[in-house]
């Protein structure tokens, strides 16, 4: 769905879709290869949202923790997706992560792309 920026997604450990589970990715961002190791730490089935936790990679040169919630809303006509990133910086001079909630904005513009290409073919 998006190879040009997650070329691999690894269960590492327990099941996919469980709180948990530990998911390793191998991911370009800002046009360097990089790893991350994420743990599943809450998912709301109820409110559509999954949240994972930062646990190990080269996010975690710059940050102390970090935390990614994708939540979707189906409430209406259209599907809105909202990503929330928490972060602590390691020190002041670690820039906030606009490049990686930009990342996050493309991911689910190619997801959305494979799943509904009819809104894309005009």
């Amino acid at each position: 769905m998006t190879p040009d920026k997650i070329q691999n997604c690894d269960l590492h450990d327990g099941q996919w879709g469980t709180v948990g589970s530990v998911i390793y990715w191998n991911y370009t961002h800002d046009g360097k290869e990089r790893v991350a190791k994420e743990i599943i730490e809450a998912i709301d089935e109820e409110k559509k949202s999954v949240t994972f936790k930062v646990i190990e990679g080269d996010l975690m040169e710059l940050y102390k923790t970090i935390k990614l919630t994708v939540h979707v809303d189906t409430s209406g006509d259209d599907n809105l997706v909202t990503w929330t990133l928490e972060y602590e910086k390691l020190n002041e001079d670690v820039p906030d992560p606009h490049t990686l909630m930009e990342f996050c904005l493309n991911v689910t513009k190619d997801i959305e792309k494979h799943h509904v290409p009819h809104l894309h073919d005009q």
